[in-house]
């Protein structure tokens, strides 16, 4: 594939946040895990479809007019969501966020994408395991592997998800699918109490990744990779606004480094099973400071290449 054509296919839920703050404030941002993905990819200058769940009102409008004018392209199904989804989210005083759903998740049976396989696959979250749309993500998943990298960040919410004991098989079945897997402590803390994330993720690496992170938030992130490389990397110090997207923006470039590294594409898994500590540590380093630049204002807000000195 030519590096100019190049696209992500990010499939995942995209909703309307409702962020209810400590000092009484009320306000209304686009959202979604998979959505924030999409767009922290927009900002850093790749091309970045989201097939996702919206309906025709006034909150699905919102939402494509937040993506769209970064350049994600929203696809446009065969038939769409009743009514656009919702998280209301309630920060602490130190910016922690809880949420409370009101969503339906699902996938049109065919879509307006573009001609040719994506370079690279990413889902996550509600969509990756919510009937009836999780099913529909599963076999898409197996479907592109022969033609994509596949990246997987479970970003789990357990008021939407099933006990523990019933999400794990879900999970660790995407797992086994994906070639790069991005989570977080506490999704880990929650699916297995009691058992270390590096311990964790040191079996899930087994399963089929290339590469496993577990991000530990302002105390850095871990990694273990398919050859055998262990990492830890710091985070850096920063003002938190508040923590919303931080994960999304993380996993964003995450995508984006080995992007750049040459390790996506289905004919570049050798490649991305054999990327060496040095080039891994690189790409760490960078997500760790957009991450940073995401806490250290409100919102899922991701930084763009010109932020980060980079265009």
């Amino acid at each position: 594939m030519n590096a100019a054509n190049e696209r992500a296919l990010v499939v995942g839920e995209a909703l309307v946040d409702i962020v209810r703050r400590t000092d009484g404030s009320v306000s209304e941002h686009p959202g979604g895990s998979p959505a924030n993905v999409a767009l922290g990819l927009a900002r850093l200058g790749r091309t970045a479809e989201l097939l996702t769940w919206l309906g025709d009102d006034p909150h699905g409008d919102l939402v494509r007019a937040h993506l769209e004018q970064d350049g994600v392209h929203v696809l446009r199904g065969d038939r769409v969501a009743p009514a656009t989804s919702t998280a209301a989210a309630t920060l602490d005083t130190e910016g922690g966020a809880t949420y409370d759903f009101e969503l339906e998740w699902d996938l049109p049976a065919t879509w307006d994408s573009s001609d040719g396989a994506p370079v690279v696959v990413h889902t996550g979250s509600i969509a990756a395991v919510l009937p009836p749309g999780g099913e529909a993500v599963a076999r898409l998943l197996a479907e592109h592997r022969a033609t994509s990298t596949v990246t997987y960040d479970p970003n789990l919410r357990p008021a939407l998800m099933a006990a523990p004991a019933v999400t794990l098989p879900l999970v660790e079945a995407l797992v086994a699918q994906a070639d790069v897997v991005k989570v977080s402590d506490e999704d880990l803390a929650w699916l297995m109490p009691g058992v270390a994330p590096a311990e964790i993720a040191e079996d899930w690496v087994r399963r089929g990744p290339a590469v496993v992170v577990v991000t530990h938030g302002g105390e850095g992130a871990f990694a273990c990779t398919a050859s055998g490389d262990r990492l830890a990397i710091a985070a850096e110090s920063v003002e938190v606004a508040d923590t919303v997207g931080a994960g999304d923006s993380f996993m964003s470039g995450l995508i984006d480094g080995l992007w750049s590294a040459g390790l996506l594409g289905a004919d570049r898994r050798e490649a991305l099973r054999s990327i060496d500590a040095a080039t891994l540590e690189q790409v760490l380093v960078r997500c760790v400071r957009i991450a940073a630049i995401t806490v250290s204002r409100p919102g899922a807000n991701p930084p763009t290449s010109a932020e980060l000195g980079e265009g």
